[in-house]
């Protein structure tokens, strides 16, 4: 039998055209120019908004990370234009990259890593020297040290902390507010438990650390201007900006919002800016206001144009009909049916955007039942095997992920089990769920069943981890 499943792919960041755009990320202010990125490409945009300009065209890699020098003439920046990842340097109106940090690869150095990119631009110390964090020192990859790279070459120095993550300095230099743990790419939402970081100012005349948050919350990307340090914390659920005053003591809510947090923030000479819900705002430290950003990209968005991909190489679930004329595949994202030896193949689902899997043929050989996420949540539905026929969902108000429908000999109830442990099925006509058994300790993930007299299910649960 030969496979070739094909699918459309149509990247959703893109489907704004030349409206304002999201996705927009890790920006970074001086004065009235903004630099971001977006795609995995610096762009700088004014700080009024408007069409953002590219700065950078790397096709094999990303670019994060961009900050201002303290003067406004350079960038700094993480890029990965030679493999690795690594700290680089432009001229603020573009130019030439400058490579300036040289580190082995640690295996897992990409953007796809779960504690982020490795050698990220945190600050700027003065003019000439550029603060990063690295993990080329450690095995865990929740700890990093905090180096210094210059602008004009030669190793780096290593700051004289035992770890560190986003950092800012006072403004004599003489101190340094900083994060401890990194974690910000980690999905710990509400985490209040020992590794929740707080802002700890360091003296290196001194050498004295103090925790100037001490708060079960997160407290994070501590900015320091003045006599005021601020940061993010969800102390109140969403991430908000916050300011504490390193005079009185007193900490103070900035920001109100209630539905997105804001996120990567970064301290300009004057304003504050972040991303939220994928767009620029800019936060005035004179008037304590933040403003929406307006920013539009015109490009051919090559990356982004409609294109047919290999799906054959992500195939996740299999199943195989009842006469063994087709086979059934879940294969990145959609419901497959090809023929065991000639004919055409069939994309039952065709869902630009949604996650379909798990995939079971009826012994009836007339449907397939598979898991979907087309309503935000996983459910059950059900799919005539030709295709000629809307899909019909079985279940609804699912509370948890769903695993493995596996059918009965008569092809009129479904069993699935879930994360919540529970082992469920469903009868095909009524749509009436029932819970047959819950585990104790862990999922049930290999069940089976048999029809008795009154056509239920009696399952055979496994508990596996």
């Amino acid at each position: 039998m030969i496979l070739l499943l094909a699918v459309m792919l149509t990247t959703a960041a893109f489907t704004f055209g030349e409206g304002e755009m999201r996705l927009l990320r890790f920006p970074a202010v001086h004065g009235d120019q903004v630099v971001f990125s977006y795609a995995g490409d610096l762009y700088t945009v004014p700080l009024a908004g408007g069409t953002a300009r590219k700065l950078t065209t790397d096709p094999k890699g990303f670019e994060l990370f961009p900050r201002f020098s303290p003067d406004g003439s350079m960038i700094a920046f993480t890029g990965q234009y030679d493999g690795n990842t690594e700290v680089y340097l432009m001229p603020a109106a573009g130019g030439e990259p400058e490579r300036l940090t040289y580190t082995a690869t640690i295996g897992r150095d990409d953007l796809s890593d779960r504690m982020g990119p490795n050698n990220i631009v945190m600050t700027w110390r003065d003019d000439e020297s550029i603060v990063y964090r690295s993990r080329k020192q450690t095995f865990n990859s929740f700890k990093g040290q905090l180096f210094v790279a210059n602008t004009s070459g030669g190793l780096s120095e290593e700051l004289p902390l035992p770890d560190g993550g986003w950092c800012s300095f006072s403004p004599d230099g003489k101190k340094m507010a900083y994060n401890r743990v990194f974690r910000e790419f980690r999905t710990w939402k509400y985490y209040q438990g020992g590794m929740a970081d707080d802002i700890w100012i360091h003296d290196f005349e001194t050498r004295e650390t103090v925790n100037i948050t001490n708060h079960k919350a997160q407290d994070i990307f501590p900015m320091w201007h003045g006599d005021m340090v601020y940061f993010l914390s969800d102390r109140d659920r969403t991430m908000n900006l916050f300011g504490h005053n390193l005079t009185t003591g007193e900490t103070k809510k900035l920001t109100n919002y209630t539905d997105y947090d804001i996120k990567f923030p970064s301290l300009g000479d004057a304003s504050i800016i972040y991303e939220r819900g994928g767009q620029l705002y800019n936060f005035d430290l004179a008037t304590l206001k933040s403003t929406y950003i307006p920013v539009l990209i015109k490009s051919d968005f090559a990356s982004g144009r409609k294109t047919y991909i290999d799906a054959s190489k992500f195939i996740n679930t299999a199943d195989i009909a009842p006469d063994g004329s087709r086979v059934v595949f879940g294969a990145r994202g959609d419901v497959y049916s090809v023929a065991a030896d000639k004919g055409i193949t069939r994309n039952l689902t065709q869902t630009s955007g949604v996650h379909e899997r798990d995939v079971s043929w009826s012994p009836d050989g007339k449907y397939i039942a598979y898991i979907s996420d087309e309503t935000g949540e996983d459910e059950v539905y059900i799919r005539d095997q030709s295709g000629q026929e809307a899909a019909v969902r079985l279940t609804t108000d699912s509370d948890t992920y769903k695993y493995s429908p596996v059918w009965s000999p008569d092809s009129k109830k479904l069993m699935w089990s879930d994360k919540m442990g529970r082992l469920n099925y469903i009868d095909i006509d009524t749509k009436k769920s029932t819970v047959v058994q819950r585990a104790t300790a862990f999922e049930i993930r290999s069940y089976t069943g048999h029809p008795t007299t009154t056509g239920l299910l009696t399952p055979c649960p496994i508990p596996l981890r």
